[in-house]
């Protein structure tokens, strides 16, 4: 295992699960925290951390109710604010007051929120497939399936139902590629045999309610909030979620902004395409 495993206690009890890549001589240059999008975990982030930790630590975290970490008993509490909160307790567990923020879909919005709440933490960011303003069809397909509660009798199942599903974002990838986004995302349900999704189905009604019963919140001056900060957004062309008129317009408003958009890519880009490889190693290097 590359990588070690450690916990901390968030502010009302739950143990959440990290893993840091590097060692004790890689702590040359800034430290690199991981976010994922909304039903994944640290283990999307397994290769880009392992290319990026020769010389510094990356952290790759799971929020509450996600991977490792524990399941939260109120569901109403799978929201921003609190996975803000919990990510503030770990800056503060680990000591970190500089790093660089890889947010890929809501830990891109995350990101954002964090830099306008405390701009000090921030090296640079990164943001993966996501801005301030989550185009309808995106956000009302991932709200379609969030929470559903589907199992496999095996992971090869499992890919298999993966391509299916997401086989329009990925067009090009190859089976092994296909089983390393599967891997992550489901679990071995020991009481009823089978695989399952690797996070609490009841972050699903956590995002219904949301939904339902909050105004949507405008994002545009958490992104206002990078403009001093180095920031990397890397789009698929293929998106349903961050629009080419959306990262047409963060340019617009951070005109030193750096943009990558990948050919054959939706939701979300891998972080390890042969174009994406050189641009974002030219930014590492920089921060």
């Amino acid at each position: 295992m590359s990588y070690a495993e450690k916990t901390y206690k968030s502010n009302d009890g739950l143990t959440l699960y990290y893993r840091v890549y590097g060692t004790d001589d890689s702590g040359q240059k800034s430290p690199v925290i991981c976010l994922s999008g909304l039903t994944r975990n640290s283990g999307d982030f397994n290769n880009f951390a392992e290319r990026y930790s020769k010389d510094r630590n990356v952290y790759a975290l799971d929020y509450r109710g996600r991977g490792k970490s524990d399941y939260d008993p109120a569901h109403a509490n799978y929201n921003p604010q609190t996975y803000l909160g919990d990510i503030f307790t770990f800056l503060g567990h680990e000591g970190i007051q500089n790093a660089v923020f890889v947010g890929t879909s809501l830990g891109g919005i995350l990101s954002m929120a964090l830099a306008a709440l405390a701009p000090q933490y921030f090296k640079a960011v990164l943001l993966n497939d996501i801005g301030p303003q989550v185009a309808s069809s995106g956000g009302d397909r991932i709200a379609g399936y969030v929470g559903n509660d589907v199992r496999y009798p095996s992971i090869e199942d499992a890919v298999q139902a993966q391509k299916s599903q997401y086989i329009s974002a990925y067009p090009d990838i190859t089976d092994a590629q296909w089983k390393a986004i599967t891997v992550p995302a489901f679990t071995w349900d020991e009481d009823q045999s089978n695989y399952r999704p690797n996070y609490d189905i009841a972050i699903g009604v956590a995002l219904k309610e949301q939904l339902s019963e909050e105004q949507a919140v405008d994002l545009w001056p958490f992104f206002e909030a990078l403009k001093p900060i180095p920031t990397l957004a890397i789009r698929g062309a293929l998106s349903d979620v961050l629009s080419a008129e959306v990262f047409a317009k963060m340019k617009a408003v951070k005109p030193d902004l750096q943009t990558l958009e990948l050919q054959n890519r939706g939701h979300v880009p891998l972080l390890d395409e042969p174009e994406a490889i050189p641009v974002i190693d030219a930014f590492m290097d920089a921060n």
